[in-house]
């Protein structure tokens, strides 16, 4: 059977708008997918929700679309997008008009049951990762835009490719199969050189976004369309798949795969091949975020310049005390970023930045009192005082938290373009998670004179955020790199060169077939992206920092 091309064109809210319009004239591609949605976003639309109750839906896909309807139809291609956020019934209702008033014939279904907020108190939303089978039974019944709410991000590509290959939900191999090149095309252009640790091996000023041939089996290829930009080789596609994930299981709604038996391999130009992948039946509960208002932030960032910086972050700490103490904030935070440099040739590079994060329940105790505090200071504090910009009155900022719940709990309903509405069932077949033994590890490297360098030298890292928590997946590029790699960078390792995870539960898992190591962090981003935390609130460039800390390294390796 011909494979299933499967393309990307959306990796968040705010991608790049021309993608669709590039995905559509780029190649051939049978399925078009966006994927809008983040926890930080499901609370963007939530407190859009709160102003506007029409407002539940990524705004940016029906202006794409109103560029792009007519020629998807043209050529025959599906469009599957998670944009429906909050509402899916209300996009699908905004494409029939836009549709209508542009006068093609187009078919619209969307997959609700997502939304729990009426089961969880308290919660500005509350929404379950669903599958793809309802997007299945759309595209099945003949729907050529499908929307969703919050789905799981592979399940963009799970349901398209279930629906062509005729899957049935204990069909896993496949089905893992699928997660893992959903899992790659997720981002869009992470997966073609975009935001990848060794970018200067390929242009990457304007990556192509990625698309997937699928085969019957589950395996797919990875590649892009012909003459776009970015790189697609065995690494870019191997820092993609340890994004955000734990260990040897990646779990899902679906179907558990099993991370540690995906083969990477290349097979020509921009093109890598993704077999072997096995399945597991799904945990037997479901995920649902939470998201809600955690209280009231302010934050001052003071600029200290030229001698004495530490003096003169002293003297603005005691000042603000009395401040501080009269109605003391739930959280105090102080950082002084030693951005300075002696005798440096720019008053900006002769700065460092001392900044004050506060934390309350009412707004405020973080409000006008401390930034009156910290404005009264122009005149009486340090010499040189100034301020990155005027305090404000406080700001609202969400909380994320995930709880699991019976797959009855959601009533997971596939609402075709006819409004003919389809329960989707749940999982007849489950297993409870648990942790794979860590395979045993590769013969270590003879001893040989090491030096001192950087660790990026000779492996890549990608981080990013789940929740609280963050991933950091290392991956060597040749067999002896992972030899030493796999006895050098233990979890203990990690907390030496990561001083702020010295406290925390650090869990190494180890991929050998990816010859990576992934290390997930427990709590380092506090209540997660939205609560702003920590100074990179996602973990983005958590993986960039490690590859920037020194050890020592075999010289054959350097």
């Amino acid at each position: 059977m011909k494979p299933l091309r499967i393309g990307n064109f959306s990796g968040f809210y705010g991608d790049r708008s021309a993608a669709l319009r590039e995905m559509l004239t780029g190649g051939e591609v049978d399925v078009l997918t966006g994927d809008y949605l983040a926890e930080l976003t499901m609370l963007i639309l939530a407190r859009d929700r709160l102003k506007d109750p029409s407002a539940g839906y990524a705004r940016t896909f029906p202006r794409q679309l109103e560029d792009c309807l007519g020629l998807a139809r043209e050529r025959g291609v599906r469009i599957v997008t998670n944009a429906g956020g909050l509402d899916p019934a209300g996009l699908a209702g905004e494409i029939r008009r836009l549709a209508d008033r542009l006068g093609i014939p187009v078919r619209v279904a969307h997959v609700e049951g997502d939304d729990l907020t009426a089961a969880h108190p308290g919660t500005l939303a509350a929404h379950a990762y669903l599958g793809g089978f309802g997007i299945t039974e759309c595209l099945r019944a003949g729907a050529d835009v499908v929307v969703t709410g919050r789905v799981t991000d592979a399940a963009l590509v799970t349901g398209p490719a279930a629906a062509h290959f005729g899957w049935r939900p204990d069909d896993h191999d496949a089905l893992a199969g699928a997660v893992v090149a959903g899992h790659v095309l997720e981002c869009g252009t992470q997966a073609t050189g975009g935001n990848y640790a060794f970018f200067t091996e390929g242009d990457v000023r304007r990556p192509g976004f990625p698309l997937a041939e699928i085969h019957a089996d589950g395996s797919s290829v990875i590649t892009k369309h012909p003459g776009t930009g970015g790189f697609v080789d065995v690494g870019t596609i191997t820092a993609q798949l340890l994004y955000e994930t734990g260990g040897a299981r990646y779990a899902g709604p679906d179907v558990t795969a099993r991370l540690d038996t995906v083969r990477l391999g290349p097979e020509g130009p921009d093109r890598v091949r993704i077999e072997g992948v096995r399945g597991e039946a799904p945990p037997p509960t479901l995920k649902v975020g939470l998201n809600r208002l955690g209280g009231f932030r302010n934050e001052v960032v003071f600029v200290l310049t030229g001698l004495g910086i530490e003096a003169k972050a002293a003297l603005v700490r005691e000042q603000l005390a009395d401040a501080l103490a009269k109605s003391p904030p739930r959280e105090v935070r102080w950082e002084l970023v030693r951005t300075d440099r002696a005798d440096a040739d720019t008053e900006e590079t002769a700065s460092a930045l001392l900044r004050l994060v506060v934390r309350d329940e009412d707004q405020r105790v973080v409000g006008r009192a401390l930034s009156g505090a910290a404005v009264e200071l122009a005149l009486a504090s340090y010499p040189g005082f100034h301020v990155l910009a005027p305090p404000g009155k406080g700001a609202p900022y969400g909380v994320f938290e995930e709880v699991y719940v019976p797959y009855v709990g959601a009533a997971h309903v596939a609402v075709l373009h006819d409004g003919r509405r389809i329960p989707v069932p749940p999982p007849q077949e489950t297993r409870p998670l648990a942790a794979v033994p860590d395979p045993p590890l590769p013969e270590p490297l003879p001893p040989g004179p090491t030096r001192r360098a950087p660790l990026g030298l000779v492996v890549g890292a990608r981080s990013g955020d789940k929740g609280g928590n963050a991933n950091v997946g290392v991956w060597a590029r040749s067999e002896d790199a992972w030899r030493w790699l796999a006895h050098t960078l233990t979890a203990d390792a990690f907390r030496r060169l990561i001083p702020e995870s010295r406290d925390l539960p650090v869990t190494r898992h180890l991929l050998p077939n990816l010859r990576a190591v992934n290390f997930v962090v427990e709590g380092i981003l506090g209540a997660g992206v939205a609560a702003q935390a920590r100074f990179d609130p996602q973990a983005k460039a958590l993986g960039e920092w490690l590859r920037s800390r020194h050890l020592d390294i075999p010289e054959a390796l350097l």
